[in-house]
């Protein structure tokens, strides 16, 4: 099942009944689709984001989402996000594997870290097809990843991929604190973030201890590795969404926002099968578990369609 993702940004009151979350919005105030029905199951439930100060939730609400594995995702005052939350508990076997990630040798962090880097390169490739760019130099950078990518090819490939993101007469420059639309990548990142963390920690794996990032005031680093191959879905909605409907500096509005919150549910390839950016991820995370357990050598990640 494909677990929904939540978007709150007016006024609210949130609360535990029955196993639901029970919605109440001040003057009817909030989205269409929530004021016909104010209850959502718990299970339904993948990712939720809380983006007002106004917005007040019962303990017990917080306890039941992260018993149930959601992921619960807090913005600051310019709608970013800056927080976010998962359970301490999400699988029956965690010890084993937290102590399978944390043994693990640095000859498999750096065979595992060049599989992503690959799988990042090949989708990045795929989505300067479909821009109509010339991609063969990051096909070529992709398929001569080695062991740790020593030779920097996914810094290589990066600085030629956004060069190629919009036309030159936007002088885009790719900078997490940069000016639009870097605001619209940086809010879908948080967003794939979340959802790579919510599939890490439900495959009993410890999201803080990565296999490439190790900055010790991120606590999330292996999601910020993992999600890697996933960021180009969200560069594939944002490019057109410059292009062709915000040639001008803009604020992420509710409705822009809903396009955002499909990305989980936007379809990829992995294993050679059709699945929901979120269901992939989950299948993405065991098999990384299994690679720690020693059970499996290569990790299933995505394949983006076009």
């Amino acid at each position: 099942m494909i677990k929904r993702t939540l978007y709150f940004g007016n006024p609210a009151y949130l609360h535990l009944r029955n196993d639901q979350l029970v919605i109440d919005f001040p003057n009817d105030q909030g989205m269409a689709e929530l004021t016909k029905k104010n209850t959502v199951p718990i299970e339904d439930i993948g990712v939720i984001i809380f983006d007002h100060k106004q917005i007040t939730f019962s303990h017990s609400l917080i306890n039941a989402l992260l018993a149930n594995n959601a992921a619960i995702i807090t913005c600051d005052e310019r709608h970013h996000p800056v927080g976010l939350m998962l359970p301490l508990d999400g699988h029956t076997q965690q010890s084993e594997r937290f102590k399978a990630q944390i043994d693990s040798s640095l000859p498999l962090k750096k065979q595992l870290w060049a599989q992503t880097v690959t799988a990042k390169l090949e989708n990045q490739a795929r989505v300067l097809h479909s821009w109509g760019a010339n991609a063969d130099p990051v096909w070529h950078w992709a398929k001569n990843v080695k062991s740790g990518d020593p030779d920097n090819y996914e810094a290589r490939a990066a600085a030629y991929y956004w060069k190629h993101f919009l036309p030159p007469e936007y002088e885009f420059f790719r900078k997490r604190d940069g000016n639009y639309p870097n605001a619209f990548l940086n809010y879908g990142y948080a967003i794939i973030r979340a959802v790579v963390a919510r599939s890490l920690v439900g495959s009993g794996l410890l999201p803080t201890l990565g296999i490439f990032h190790r900055n010790k005031y991120n606590a999330y680093c292996l999601a910020d590795d993992i999600m890697e191959p996933f960021r180009p879905l969200v560069d594939m909605l944002v490019r057109p969404l410059v292009l062709q409907q915000f040639p001008s500096p803009t604020e992420l509005d509710p409705n822009l926002k809903k396009e955002f919150l499909m990305l989980p549910t936007v379809d990829v390839l992995i294993h050679g099968e059709k699945s929901p950016m979120m269901v992939a991820t989950t299948r993405t995370a065991a098999s990384l578990a299994r690679c720690f357990l020693g059970e499996d050598k290569k990790v299933a990640f995505p394949e983006l369609l076009f």
